[in-house]
């Protein structure tokens, strides 16, 4: 990637935010609008963990990390604390890869 090519990015989200700031002024946006900008970062993380979990630079790999991570979301699935999630998923990861290891 090309430092120019991110610096042009840098430079058109700031010139989007600023026009959005023009554009609306001091109006509010409808409540379905606000509803659903609040939901914009869960699912940008959620779609940054299963790229990262799923692939390797460009190949779809199903592996132990795969496992991991329905190991925790079936933990915070059930409530459980956040440390109890990161263990439960990190020790199921290491698991497979032993058990893999073994075979």
């Amino acid at each position: 990637m090309s430092w120019w090519l991110v610096l042009w990015l840098s430079v058109g989200a700031y010139v989007f935010k600023v026009l959005g700031l023009v554009v609306l002024g001091g109006r509010q946006l409808p409540a379905v609008v606000n509803r659903c900008l609040a939901l914009i970062p869960a699912a940008l993380l959620a779609a940054l963990i299963m790229k990262d979990t799923l692939t390797t630079g460009q190949e779809l790999v199903l592996d132990a990390r795969l496992v991991g991570v329905c190991v925790a979301a079936g933990a915070t699935f059930r409530r459980l604390p956040l440390t109890a999630v990161l263990i439960l998923g990190v020790g199921s990861t290491a698991l497979v890869r032993a058990a893999v290891g073994l075979i």
